[in-house]
């Protein structure tokens, strides 16, 4: 009787594993998604930035040009 109890739990200890190494895999992401993740974030900000330079530009030109004319 003992031997047959044991029997039941090493197979579920191994669809347990079974089970761990499927979900271990399904969660992998692959790096490279990643990588072009971080370049389009930095190229969004660099053109965020350089419209906002241009536009803080624009401005100080104008009211300087109001004041002088």
């Amino acid at each position: 009787m003992k031997n047959d109890d044991e029997k039941i739990t090493l197979l579920n200890s191994d669809l347990i594993s079974n089970s761990d190494k499927k979900k271990e895999t399904f969660k992998t992401t692959d790096i490279n998604i990643l990588l072009n993740r971080v370049r389009l974030d930095k190229k969004n900000t660099f053109k965020k930035r350089i419209f906002i330079s241009f536009c803080f530009v624009i401005t100080i030109t104008s009211v300087i040009t109001y004041f002088i004319l």
